[in-house]
């Protein structure tokens, strides 16, 4: 019989090191630790997100760009668009995510869009959710 070996990351054996930086940023001088690779990974995703193109210094590709797509008229055409460029995206940035299941859901009275997305991990049996509100 057959069965998933789960993948350890080394970084993931010493507990006392951190890997990564949370978010929000909600400590008052110091950044908040991450000290497991899958709360890294999905800290990272919710700043992809939340990041438009040009925004980062020394990087001006890295982002979703996901602010700038939604402010054109909002329709299920436009949020499949935005649905193929936010999975091409990971999988450029995020080699080790898959994405499994990505939603937008827009409200116009609120001019608002909840994007949700589930993934998994690659080499390990590690599934997990971003939720980020955008408004436009």
């Amino acid at each position: 019989m057959a069965y998933d070996v789960k993948h350890i990351d080394p970084s993931d054996l010493t507990p006392s090191i951190g890997v990564g930086v949370s978010i929000p940023f909600s400590a008052g001088a110091v950044f908040n630790r991450t000290y497991k690779t899958k709360d890294a990974i999905k800290a990272n995703l919710i700043n992809f997100f939340l990041t438009n193109k040009r925004e980062r210094y020394l990087n001006p590709d890295f982002g979703s760009n996901l602010r700038s797509l939604l402010f054109e008229n909002i329709t299920n055409d436009s949020l499949e668009g935005v649905k193929e460029v936010i999975t091409d995206a990971v999988k450029d940035y995020f080699p080790r995510v898959s994405p499994t299941q990505i939603e937008l859901k827009s409200d116009p009275d609120t001019h608002t869009v909840r994007f949700y997305m589930k993934y998994r991990i690659i080499d390990s049996n590690i599934e997990d959710q971003v939720t980020v509100d955008v408004e436009q």
